[in-house]
């Protein structure tokens, strides 16, 4: 069941980190600001937050393979309409509405796999080849940028998330939400019940302070990670030093994205035993000081940017997988999709507000390089709020009582 909704998500990204690629070309058709594209790509986020506010919520009562199934082919015809839209703001809207339709998914997936890993020193690895699959997800969307952005930014939006489609049909026919659907006991905690009044389960969630400390970093780390994935192809495609190689760099961020999501789950459980918070400080820092080097060094040497872009993918993707695992072990089993979607909605809301700010940066500094010392800060700022959970009030982490 983990690689089943490991293999469906893989195919996920295609639908939204294809935008970056298209950034450019969009810019040059609808004659538009950075600033404007950054909008669009804010407006997707936004989205993609609000969803998660209401659909994390859903994938504890619902069938969760049935909303990643619904929102998967949603998402794909969201993007096949943009490819035949000339309006801004039509992109704008089908953008949007494209956020929302991605939303339902990653806490549907959490959702699964806590059903089917109930043992915490496992759990953490469960969930980063979880994390993993999504960070192998921008590998194949990048590939496939990398080849269809010189045939027009249209065909970014229409042929990789064919893909999408196809995986989304196999997973729901293959997959099954708990071990009870083919006659499995189900995990010790699958059967705390759920509370049947959605306020209750918001209540819960949004009253343990310790959580919410967890998801003002977890919207730092996003804000930092987006400001990699959506300029950073930017940048190599505007850089004339390095137009012989800079877009084959560039799939060295997601490759980083998605070792790290691995590494990190087993730093965590392995190296920290379990301690997720010192896995994220240490994950972060390191985002921090490598977006600082690249900023400072010359792009000319692409053995050397190569590396550091991988690290910097590495390091601003990794540390997410130890914040999944949270969810369940700060708020009990009974609120993981609830909490997920809570995590997830301001990972979003953070990432979707540093889209705009980027893209103005750029348009007053004529540099694309600001992007690396921005990211630096940002990261800077989620290691150092993740040291603040352990100074909150302990009771605040207790999981209250669940209503049967």
């Amino acid at each position: 069941m983990l690689l089943l909704t490991m293999f469906c998500y893989l195919f996920f990204y295609t639908g939204r980190h294809n935008f970056g690629w298209a950034a450019k070309q969009l810019a040059a058709t609808l004659q538009i600001s950075y600033e404007k594209v950054g909008w669009i790509s804010f407006a997707m986020l936004i989205g993609y937050a609000a969803g998660q506010l209401i659909n994390g919520n859903l994938a504890d009562r619902l069938s969760p393979k049935h909303m990643i199934a619904t929102g998967g082919l949603l998402s794909v015809g969201a993007n096949i309409l943009i490819s035949f839209s000339n309006s801004f703001i039509t992109i704008l809207v089908l953008w949007t509405l494209n956020g929302y339709f991605q939303s339902m998914a990653w806490a549907a997936g959490s959702r699964i796999i806590s059903n089917w890993w109930g043992d915490k020193r496992s759990r953490g690895l469960a969930f980063g080849f979880y994390t993993m699959a999504a960070g192998t997800s921008s590998i194949i969307t990048y590939l496939f940028s990398i080849m269809l952005v010189h045939e027009g930014w249209r065909n970014l939006f229409r042929i990789p998330v064919l893909f999408l489609a196809g995986a989304v049909v196999i997973f729901f026919f293959l997959v099954r939400n708990k071990p009870s659907d083919i006659g499995l006991p189900d995990h010790t905690g699958n059967n705390e019940g759920i509370a049947l009044d959605w306020r209750h389960s918001y209540q819960t969630v949004l009253s343990n302070k310790r959580f919410l400390v967890v998801c003002l970093s977890l919207g730092f780390q996003s804000m930092a990670r987006y400001g990699l994935i959506f300029w950073v192809p930017l940048f190599f495609q505007s850089s004339s030093a390095n137009a012989q190689w800079g877009l084959w760099i560039t799939l060295l961020l997601p490759t980083g994205m998605a070792i790290g999501a691995f590494s990190f789950g087993f730093i965590s459980d392995q190296l920290f035993k379990s301690d997720r918070i010192k896995s994220i400080t240490l994950g972060m820092s390191c985002c921090a000081v490598v977006s600082l080097i690249l900023y400072l060094l010359p792009v000319r040497q692409p053995l050397l940017v190569g590396v550091l872009v991988f690290c910097a993918g590495f390091f601003s993707y990794g540390p997410q997988a130890n914040f999944w695992p949270l969810s369940p072990e700060l708020l009990g089993h009974a609120y993981v999709g609830t909490g997920t979607g809570v995590m997830n909605m301001c990972a979003y809301a953070f990432a979707a507000l540093g889209e705009p700010l980027m893209g103005k940066l750029i348009d007053l500094t004529a540099s694309k390089s600001i992007i690396f010392i921005t990211v630096a800060g940002i990261a800077l700022l989620s290691a150092v709020t993740i040291l603040l959970t352990n100074q909150v009030n302990a009771r605040a982490a207790t999981p209250q009582p669940t209503a049967i």
